[in-house]
């Protein structure tokens, strides 16, 4: 098939002149050490894959943009220690996407099947890369991608494997996360997952709209000043003084699917004339979770699917929704993020929210 003449014909030494991989090593401050990737889609999107923490998203931005809540830390050296309590949240960087996982999301717990901390430890956890492909525009490969596995393993334990892949087209604002979870022990071994998408100011910002669909209820212990029947809970709300701390509410969603299985929810800016569109299987990640913290300097809305809501491997145990993977057994995880800033693809975005099927 005949390569279809670009503009850039002729006049590229590099492909870095329009986008592609490029990794470092942070050098200063709580990241010193961390390898990180820098994804540059040449189409205003560019991203930071943080290697050492599970290959999580960090910062990222569309034009001028940031997307992402990043937190007062940023981005620190994996830290296994802290996967006791609620120490996860010392090293929570927010950024576009943190895993939570492999066998349990949600608060601290103990019981007769041991102790887990916040989330789990696979955040905390470094990746071993395998392969790097970089786009040959020249040539006509515009696929690009990065991938590595992370091990969440214990000696006469559970070994779970992750083999992440973060996939972009050059030219395009997206991002594709594709993920394999690997049970390759001999026992068999629970498994939760959760992807805790955290987005913060431009894009979030008050009277954006919070986009998704499905029969929702809250969460046990929320205050219910946001998720009631009489609120808009789908518009961003002004920095508040009762989120401040710990202050927070979040929505367990059902959420709804299109009629080929695929789940649409994001954020829309109409004041940056900018949405931003997240899509994964009902199938494979049939739970969302919203969660809204408002506090000030600490302003972050996230949208999570998961294979449970954050409520812990114990209670997902006795409501018997715990996933037992077998040994050798293997998870497959896709989802997409794409960055909508024309009118057609913004309506189009709220077509498939809006024919989105009700479960």
């Amino acid at each position: 098939m005949a390569i279809q003449k670009q503009a850039w014909e002729h006049k590229l030494s590099n492909h870095l002149q329009l986008g592609g991989i490029e990794t470092a090593v942070l050098d200063n401050g709580p990241g010193r050490g961390t390898r990180i990737a820098w994804i540059n889609t040449g189409a205003g999107l560019r991203y930071k894959v943080v290697i050492d923490r599970a290959m999580d998203i960090a910062d990222a931005f569309f034009n001028q943009h940031s997307l992402a809540w990043i937190s007062h830390g940023g981005v620190t050296a994996p830290q296994r220690l802290t996967d006791k309590g609620l120490d996860w949240l010392q090293t929570f960087g927010g950024g576009l996407m943190t895993t939570c996982g492999l066998t349990h999301v949600g608060g601290p717990e103990s019981d007769e099947y041991g102790e887990r901390g916040l989330h789990g430890p696979i955040s905390n956890t470094p990746a071993e890369i395998i392969s790097i492909i970089q786009p040959d525009p020249v040539n006509g490969q515009m696929e690009m991608s990065i991938t590595g596995i992370i091990q969440q393993v214990q000696v006469l334990g559970p070994q779970l494997v992750l083999k992440r892949t973060i996939s972009g087209t050059l030219g395009k604002a997206g991002i594709r996360v594709h993920d394999e979870v690997i049970n390759r022990g001999n026992t068999t071994a629970p498994h939760m997952l959760l992807y805790h998408f955290n987005f913060g100011w431009p894009l979030v910002d008050e009277g954006a709209d919070i986009c998704w669909e499905g029969d929702w209820r809250s969460r046990a212990g929320n205050p219910d000043h946001i998720f009631r029947q009489d609120n808009n809970y789908k518009k961003c709300m002004a920095p508040q003084d009762s989120h401040a701390g710990g202050g927070e509410e979040a929505a367990i969603i059902d959420v709804a699917a299109g009629a080929d299985g695929w789940c649409t929810c994001g954020i829309h800016n109409a004041g940056l004339a900018l949405a931003l569109s997240l899509r994964f299987k009902k199938q494979q990640l049939p739970v969302l979770t919203n969660w809204q913290h408002w506090g000030k300097g600490e302003y972050v809305m996230g949208l999570e699917p998961g294979t449970h809501p954050p409520t812990g491997q114990a209670k997902a145990r006795r409501e018997g929704t715990l996933i037992m993977m077998t040994p050798g057994e293997s998870r497959h995880y896709e989802l997409q993020v794409d960055l909508l800033h024309t009118a057609a693809a913004i309506e189009q975005f709220k077509t498939d929210l809006s024919t989105s099927i009700h479960h």
